[in-house]
């Protein structure tokens, strides 16, 4: 019994330091050096004691809680382990307002802090999801990381939940506030461009850059990188580590939790800064913290600053091909993938989605209406582009594509790839005056057709009009559920769990790219196991013993037994 009882005081003392923790103050001015030479303007490290130990808090908490799971993973506890919940104990209304009210004395400055209902309820819903609004007691703009630090503190001193906000296109309520309420801290207005450096090919920014206002910098300034993350148009930086997000080009880049966020400056629950590793390219130095917050979705820590690596300008060119169906199509990828050529995109669109188009009437021509891929090739040269689509047409062939059509200049390049981006406005046109529902899931590709086919037929004999696109070359596809009224947005809802559980059972996850938020939390059990689950709550716990940072979000509720379908909100 000694280790055990060791342990559990281990976890609950490091809990309680990062708490009672005094935060380190880093100073951090906006900064704009723009560097293209090796031996450029360097930033010097930070030289604090206190960040030392605020790093060495959460490195100590982070062990303390994992001796405290893997001690306790074999004893007779370990089956209650799921019984045991998040706190959820916060503040009082009385609390809540003297917090607003030290926000204001904290940061007197027009327009930082508000009560003002009309910002109240836009950081509290979105039109891009159906999740139930749920607004903040009060928003906060901070300008820099003392900033946040100033806000977590007050937080901290109410027992006031927290509620990271940035670019707000996320779709599974991730900045929804709890019940209770709590501080919405939205970093739109931390957007700036810290340095560049070309030479190294990395950027450090702050988390509310806009990913393609980041690009159409580095496009204007002449500098031939660019960040090769491509989600929701309007995605912040901050956000796309918070999701874990990914886009079209996965199949040759990676996701988020690829290496494409080499470090981050963050805020953790006590009000501790941290920077989890240093702007080299690779380091076998300890964990990997970065990647403890990318996809964490604001529950351990708001991060205030980020290095990112950049991927070289290439040129490309598009073609699209029809095939007999989705099967075939898939089959053909996985060739065209393992054959090694430079693809950087490659999209399934179904019938019903080029049925869509056409009727969209936005393309410049009329499209077979056959299920069809959209493929981006990638090159140095032109030379490289024509061998690639030369290849690709070869192998689509032997699995009976048809009407094979390369872009003869980077104008139909752009119009074609256009066809694939317009996914949702084409998708509308099936039903006038419907709205969407967009799901997420991803499964091995090889497993991708029997999802597809799985999830039409569902679709169809529930009476429910959607299309599907898919990152195929990842396994990751999309319905765009379509629906006129409540009772075909419950139908819809119920589809959309049955997909869910469809892709889990073929080895797949719930969410390839959108993240868990409020909406998938429940299938995290059956996705990923008790012990997992339980061990990143042993983390949460750890790192934030109050639950103050974006409660209700991630982490699913537990359940009352450990063999039955997963419990809470879908």
């Amino acid at each position: 019994m000694h280790p055990i009882l060791t342990s559990r005081a281990v976890a609950k003392r490091f809990a309680g330091s990062l708490q009672r923790a005094p935060p380190a103050r880093v100073s951090l001015v906006a900064r704009r050096t723009y560097s293209s030479a090796a031996g450029g303007p360097l930033r010097p490290p930070v030289k604090s004691s206190k960040a030392s130990l605020g790093m060495f808090a959460l490195g100590a908490a982070f062990s303390g809680a994992l001796a405290y799971y893997l001690v306790n993973a074999g004893s007779d506890d370990a089956t209650n382990r799921a019984g045991v919940a998040l706190n959820s104990q916060y503040g009082s209304p009385e609390d809540f307002k003297k917090a607003i009210d030290e926000l204001k004395l904290a940061f007197p400055a027009e327009g930082v802090v508000t009560t003002d209902i009309e910002d109240l309820e836009e950081h509290g819903f979105s039109d891009n999801d159906y999740h139930p609004s749920s607004h903040p007691s009060v928003v906060v703009w901070p300008a820099s990381t003392e900033d946040v630090v100033k806000i977590v503190k007050i937080a901290v001193k109410y027992r006031m939940p927290v509620i990271p906000y940035s670019g707000a296109t996320s779709l599974e309520g991730h900045f929804r506030a709890p019940a209770v309420g709590g501080i919405c801290v939205d970093l739109s207005k931390m957007d700036n461009i810290l340095e560049i450096h070309e030479a190294d090919s990395d950027v450090v920014c702050q988390p509310g850059l806009r990913w393609m206002d980041l690009n159409e910098i580095l496009s204007k300034k002449g500098i031939p990188l660019f960040f090769p993350l491509d989600p929701a148009p309007g995605a912040t930086i901050g956000g796309m580590l918070s999701t874990g997000c990914s886009g079209t080009n996965a199949v040759r880049y990676g996701t988020a939790k690829a290496e494409w966020f080499l470090n981050a400056t963050v805020v953790l629950p006590s009000g501790e800064v941290i920077k989890t590793r240093r702007r080299a390219r690779k380091s076998s130095a300890g964990f990997d913290t970065t990647k403890l917050f990318i996809g964490a979705e604001g529950t351990l820590g708001i991060v205030t600053e980020l290095t990112i690596r950049l991927a070289p300008l290439l040129p490309t060119n598009v073609a699209v091909v029809q095939f007999p169906d989705v099967r075939s199509a898939t089959e053909a990828v996985i060739e065209v993938v393992n054959s090694g050529v430079g693809i950087q995109c490659v999209e399934l669109c179904d019938d019903q989605f080029m049925r869509a188009t056409n009727i969209y009437g936005m393309s410049s021509r009329k499209w077979p209406e056959k299920d069809s891929l959209f493929f981006k090739f990638q090159g140095p040269t032109p030379r490289a582009l024509k061998e690639t689509a030369d290849i690709v047409k070869t192998i689509t062939a032997k699995h009976g594509a048809t009407g094979f059509s390369l872009a003869r200049n980077d104008k139909e390049a752009h119009d074609l790839w256009m066809d694939r981006k317009n996914a949702l406005y084409s998708s509308l046109a099936l039903l006038p005056s419907a709205r969407g529902w967009s799901t997420d899931v991803c499964v091995p590709v090889s497993r991708l057709p029997d999802l597809v086919y799985g999830t039409k037929k569902d679709l169809e004999e529930h009476s429910l009009l959607s299309t599907i696109v898919g990152h195929v070359g990842d396994g990751n596809f999309h319905a765009l559920i379509l629906f006129r009224d409540d009772a075909e947005l419950e139908k819809a809802h119920a589809a959309v769990d049955r997909m869910v559980k469809r892709a889990i059972a073929l080895d797949g996850t719930c969410t390839g790219e959108h993240g868990v938020g409020i909406g998938k939390r429940a299938y995290l059990y059956e996705e990923l196991g008790e012990g997992t689950v339980e061990l990143m709550k042993t983390i949460k716990k750890a790192v934030d013993p109050l639950n103050l940072f974006n409660p209700g979000k991630l982490y699913p509720e537990p359940r009352e037994d450990s063999k039955g379908d997963p419990k809470g909100d879908h």
